[in-house]
């Protein structure tokens, strides 16, 4: 009988389907993999936030009937609805709103036409512009805060659980570990309006907060505008990290192989830093990937408080009456793709960090 598996082989695929690429090279696969289930998580986002504004209770044309200056009449609504192509099954209108992310698309709103080229995200109720083009100015403060947060509440947060690791039980553990608590009792909002108040308008440590575009030619404001911002927001959540990496370095520095390493003579800080940090930084990197997601998708208090104009503060201007849906949606989706890429980013990142993750 003739054995299909060889011919499966001879063929040029191993057994099973998979390509020679996957093969040879379980790292190239496991990105493959990664980079396609991401892909179809983001279709499947976009979708679902599609579909909850399209079938909403009320009618994504009831704001620009409202605002019209005119009476909303079942009528008038309508016939908004009708021209914005709302009368369509929900697949369809998704449809053509991947089409005009792809390669843009006529956007009809009460009576005006606006040519909306690709990546069209739809145009603003509003301010009648187009949302990508507002993206793109709201995006970068937002960024360089969720960056500067992130690097601030990492070194600090770390550090701290790291040393409290070192010194377990003794008093100064005790000090690292009240202090974070301490830290994180405080609501959030509250350390913002302290620091605003008694470091910007009492004391002029930090005179000058907010955003200022790097384009003006004065990267040093930009710097000093949000430095507050960043070192508040980085204070905030680094206590979670300082408790979380605590643990994870004293249940490493219990394991088998950082007693053969100390055995050896290594010096401690040798055995502290490059053998029990990186066995125990990979789940610390996990949450690391959740909260960096979370802070690109928009940092509200810190935005509002600070005078910042990124992605979180447009979201919740928007939604205040006259709800603007574009900007809504777009806001929505932004999130959820920053939390996805964020997501595989550290997943690759496991990779370089723990080699068996490239066979999982």
């Amino acid at each position: 009988m003739r054995d299909d598996r060889l011919v499966t082989i001879q063929a040029g695929f191993p057994v099973g389907g998979r390509s020679p690429a996957f093969q040879e090279d379980p790292l190239f696969g496991y990105v493959v993999r990664r980079l396609m289930s991401s892909v179809l998580v983001i279709l499947l986002a976009s979708f679902a936030v599609f579909a909850i504004f399209y079938l909403g209770p009320s009618s994504p044309a009831q704001p620009v009937c409202e605002g019209s200056g005119r009476a909303c009449t079942p009528e008038r609504l309508a016939n908004i609805e009708k021209s914005m192509g709302l009368d369509k099954p929900v697949l369809e209108a998704y449809g053509t709103y991947m089409k005009g992310v792809a390669v843009g698309r006529e956007v009809v709103i009460g009576a005006a036409e606006y040519d909306c080229g690709a990546p069209c995200f739809g145009i603003s109720y509003g301010t009648r512009g187009e949302v990508t083009d507002e993206l793109k100015e709201r995006i970068v403060p937002t960024i360089l805060i969720a960056v500067g947060g992130s690097l601030v509440f990492l070194t600090v947060g770390v550090g701290i659980g790291i040393a409290a690791a070192a010194r377990r039980g003794t008093i100064g553990d005790r000090a690292l570990v009240s202090g974070s608590l301490l830290v994180s009792s405080v609501p959030y909002y509250l350390l913002c309006l302290l620091a605003w108040l008694y470091l910007t308008l009492k004391t002029d440590i930090f005179p000058t907060t907010g955003y200022f575009p790097l384009s003006d030619g004065d990267p040093f404001k930009t710097f000093t505008g949000l430095l507050l911002p960043c070192l508040v927001l980085g204070v905030a959540s680094s206590p979670v990290y300082a408790r979380y990496s605590r643990g994870q370095m004293v249940d490493t520095l219990g394991d088998d192989f950082i007693r053969t390493a100390k055995a050896k003579g290594l010096a401690g800080r040798t055995v502290l830093l490059k053998h029990g940090l990186r066995a125990a930084i990979v789940p610390i990197v996990t949450i690391f990937g959740l909260d960096f997601g979370t802070l690109l998708a928009g940092t509200i208090f810190t935005e509002k408080i600070f005078d910042v104009d990124g992605i979180g503060v447009w979201g919740l201007d928007a939604i205040s009456p006259p709800q603007d849906l574009p900007v809504l949606t777009v806001t929505v989706l932004i999130g959820a793709v920053f939390i996805v890429v964020s997501n595989l980013i550290v997943d690759l990142v496991y990779g370089v960090l723990d080699p068996r993750v490239r066979l999982g």
